[in-house]
């Protein structure tokens, strides 16, 4: 980690997030509990822009979401490539979970981050390269969480990362088969 990187880390962990209106969040939670059968479809569209490998991504009514590859992979090295931009996604469900769960504890954020890491054999290419069997995809995911928490002791942070991680559905989403279908429109 480079110095200004550790001391924006530092800049982070000193201020109190913006708060998240604990009545609000309470509210959520009742309503899902008054009709746990609800399920809502998301949606994203992408687009490849013809760029190399770069690609667009439309989400609701946002701004495109750009997904790149890196040099070593013939990418412009433009934005994160879809492997970091799950890990990025994974880690930002768990530190939602790990906020809303706080504040609804009664506890004061001012900070969270979750580092993110994989492990994957990328000699595949796509289907392009090396097709002898092996994993295809992720084979290993580590998340460590930083906390800084008033109002909790150690056991009760452990305890809170671990409903997190219970909760949490995209980390749920990696760690179980999900069924997805794949064809041409």
């Amino acid at each position: 980690m480079t110095a200004t990187a550790a001391k924006e880390i530092v800049q982070t962990f000193e201020k109190v997030f913006e708060p998240i209106d604990r009545e609000r969040l309470h509210a959520l939670s009742e309503k899902g509990r008054a009709d746990p059968s609800v399920v809502k479809t998301v949606r994203a569209r992408t687009v490849a822009e013809g760029r190399r490998f770069r690609h667009l991504n439309y989400i609701r009514s946002l701004d495109a979401h750009i997904v790149d590859e890196p040099p070593a992979l013939l990418g412009d090295d433009t934005a994160p490539n879809p492997t970091e931009a799950l890990l990025a996604a994974l880690g930002t469900c768990v530190a939602v979970g790990l906020q809303a769960n706080a504040i609804a504890r009664g506890w004061t954020v001012r900070g969270i981050e979750v580092e993110s890491e994989g492990d994957i054999n990328i000699t595949s290419v796509w289907g392009t390269g090396d097709l002898s069997e092996k994993p295809v995809g992720l084979t290993a995911v580590r998340l460590k969480v930083h906390l800084d928490v008033e109002g909790a002791t150690a056991a009760e942070l452990d305890e809170l990362v671990a409903h997190a991680g219970q909760w949490s559905p995209v980390l749920n989403t990696v760690k179980n088969p999900v069924a997805v279908t794949l064809a041409r429109a």
